[in-house]
């Protein structure tokens, strides 16, 4: 394989935008190429960063480039089919998240990963924030002694994605909150606890704010999701998030909170990440800001998938952690519809 690696962006909206910069500011790779079938929004990225070549689709881009990647910036319901295209067309494959429809097809795209004997993994950014990176840091050097939970939240208060509409059909989308911005927060706070294997799931979705899009929108999703995820060794995650919902303006925004045996670490302040420990009789305790790296967000993603291509780096966030995370949401979409809790 040649020391830098070519790419092509598939999607040339905001993800695959943000996709495009992050491997320019990674370095070793070099973007050669980007498919989308608006000729205008293609163009766009073209000219803004000084891409070579655009074609109207993912098949013209996979059969007319010498690539070694791709990523995928494509609308949920066409991950599987484009990611599995690229895969066995022996292309290392980025695929924005969430990683598919549902927990079935992201095994089969872990399927063709292992096939293809290819990188395959997926654009959960969040992970490599730097205020993310900071506590993965604090919590692997011991500093909160056992993480066994997290409370992680994501609400907005009025944020109903419109778009092109796709966000709101559930057929193209899986889901709605949970599945759209609810995966970040779960994939984040189940990464800080060391990725323990999930052992049951229980929640509620609620669909409350259907008058807020027009009459004619298809809106079959839920616009907030609340579960309680227990794992082994008896670990926790409590998870809530909402598209739409009547809450105090202080409360819009996110919320991740790891408790550990011996310190507890608040990732979001305005601050920045914060440490607590030596907890007093009293509940007092010492609070030490974390020092945050400075390659961080896609740049820092992209590092990494760099590195796994190279055979230098395990994926993070790599296939078999797709279809974990994706088993664990249709875990609570299905305890939402029985009312009951359900394993994993």
């Amino acid at each position: 394989m040649a020391e830098t690696i070519r790419v092509g962006i598939i999607g040339a909206g905001w993800p695959g935008t943000a996709h495009a910069k992050g491997y320019q500011a990674a370095g070793g790779f070099k973007v050669v190429a980007v498919a989308d079938l608006i000729p205008s929004r293609r163009k766009a990225l073209r000219d803004e960063l000084g891409i070579a070549r655009e074609y109207a689709s993912a098949d013209e881009l996979l059969a007319g480039e010498p690539l070694e990647a791709v990523s995928v910036c494509l609308p949920t319901h066409l991950h599987a089919p484009v990611a599995c295209s690229a895969l066995r067309a022996g292309r290392h494959v980025m695929c924005e998240k969430p990683p598919a429809l549902d927990a079935a097809e992201a095994r089969q795209m872990h399927n063709a990963a292992v096939k293809a004997g290819k990188v395959l993994m997926y654009a959960l950014q969040r992970r490599f924030g730097p205020a993310e990176q900071a506590a993965r840091m604090a919590i692997d050097k011991g500093y909160v002694g056992e993480a066994y939970h997290a409370r992680a939240v994501w609400t907005r208060t009025r944020g109903i994605p419109r778009g092109t509409g796709w966000f709101t059909h559930k057929e193209k989308s899986g889901g709605g909150a949970l599945i759209d911005i609810g995966v970040h927060m779960l994939d984040i706070a189940w990464n800080l606890l060391g990725q323990p294997r999930p052992a049951s799931a229980f929640g509620i979705t609620h669909s409350r704010f259907r008058s807020l899009l027009a009459d004619d929108a298809t809106y079959d999703v839920e616009d907030a999701a609340f579960a309680l995820l227990r794992f082994d060794g008896g670990k926790s995650i409590e998870l809530a998030a909402t598209w739409a919902i009547n809450q105090p303006p202080t409360q819009n925004g996110t919320v991740c909170r790891i408790y550990g045996t011996s310190g507890a670490i608040e990732v979001y302040t305005p601050a920045g990440p914060v440490l607590y420990r030596d907890f007093a009789a009293d509940g007092t305790c010492r609070q030490n800001p974390l020092k945050t790296p400075r390659l961080a967000g896609h740049a820092a993603l992209m590092r990494h998938f760099r590195d796994c291509i190279h055979g230098k780096a395990t994926p993070s966030a790599g296939a078999a952690q797709g279809v974990t995370l994706m088993q664990m949401i249709d875990g609570i979409y299905r305890s939402s519809r029985s009312g009951k809790s359900v394993k994993l």
